[in-house]
Formats: structure tokens, C-alpha cells, sequence
């Protein structure tokens, strides 16, 4: 059987109080070290794409919300789970690339409306199908069976946490 890192503070645990079963630890500690290396080489594809995730996130985040592809700030917050100040932010520098535009909404002109530019789309388009062929080479360590039957381990621990979506 292959070992990995957590396996070793593992056997530690158990030799250092064998009376306690520290396998929950292993659960998430592999977790967590698997969130930092996925998330550090999503970084890495990104930033060789000239972007920043979350750039790309708020960009996928309106492209897959379909035609127009245009979002109220307070969706795009609760599709994002940014903070409203933090989404300004970044809203605001997406404008500056001339990635999204930023407009009041013509039935409502006390709402703002955030879109995606031909050029905004352009880039999310080119880029999500980087991302997706990155996210196989990520998970290309299982096969097909073992990626559904993680895929749904991980949806039921995510709602038993209490990440249900909504949108």
C-alpha cells in the first residue's frame, strides 16, 4: 500500500495514544493538503494565463450564468462567496482591464448591473477550457469510477457542512 505524508503523523498519533482512533484527522488532514496542492497549481495556470483565480472566477461566475451574462453585484456575491467590499474591489479593476462593464440597470435605476465585455468573453472562454483540461490532469490519479465515487464522498460531506448552493 502506498503511503502518503499524513499517514507518518498518523502512526504518530497511534504509537504517542493508542487508546484514540486519530483516522478522523486523516480525513482531513489529506483535505487539507490536497485543497493547498490543488489550489496552488490552479494558481499556476492561471497566472500563466495572466490572470489572478479570482479574476477568472468572477468571469466564469457571469459567462455561466448565460446570455447576457450579466449580474447584479449582490449575485454575483452570493455566487461567489465574496464579501460585497471585496467584490467592488475587484469588479472595479476587471472594468480597468475592460474585461466586464459596469451599468446601471434600465428598469432599475437604483441597481447596478455587471457584464461581461466581447473581450471579457473572449478571455473566459479561452481560459476555462485550459482549466477544465488542468482540473483533469489534477485528478487524472483516479480513474473514471474512483472520480464519480469521490466526486460524491465530497458533495455529501460539503452538504453535511452545510454547503447546499442555492444558486
Amino acid at each position: 500500500m502506498l503511503s502518503d505524508a499524513v499517514d507518518s503523523f498518523l502512526a504518530q498519533w497511534r504509537r504517542e495514544r493508542p487508546e484514540m482512533d486519530p483516522s478522523p484527522m486523516g480525513v482531513v488532514g489529506r483535505l487539507s493538503r490536497a485543497s493547498r496542492l490543488v489550489e496552488r497549481e490552479v494558481r499556476d495556470y492561471f497566472a500563466g494565463e495572466g490572470m489572478d483565480s479570482w479574476e477568472f472566477d468572477v468571469l466564469a461566475t457571469l459567462r455561466r450564468s448565460g446570455s447576457p451574462c450579466t449580474l447584479t453585484p449582490k449575485d454575483l456575491v452570493a455566487r461567489t462567496m465574496v464579501g460585497s467590499a471585496a467584490m467592488t474591489n475587484r469588479v472595479d479593476r476587471l472594468v480597468s482591464k475592460d474585461l466586464v462593464d459596469r451599468e446601471t440597470d434600465p428598469a432599475n435605476r437604483r441597481s447596478i448591473l455587471i457584464s461581461l465585455t466581447d473581450k471579457g468573453h473572449g478571455v473566459v472562454e479561452r481560459v476555462v477550457d485550459g482549466h477544465v483540461a488542468n482540473a483533469a490532469r489534477l485528478v487524472d490519479g483516479l480513474d473514471r469510477t474512483e472520480r464519480i465515487e469521490f466526486d460524491r464522498l465530497l458533495r455529501k460531506l460539503l452538504i453535511s457542512l452545510g454547503d447546499t448552493g442555492g444558486v
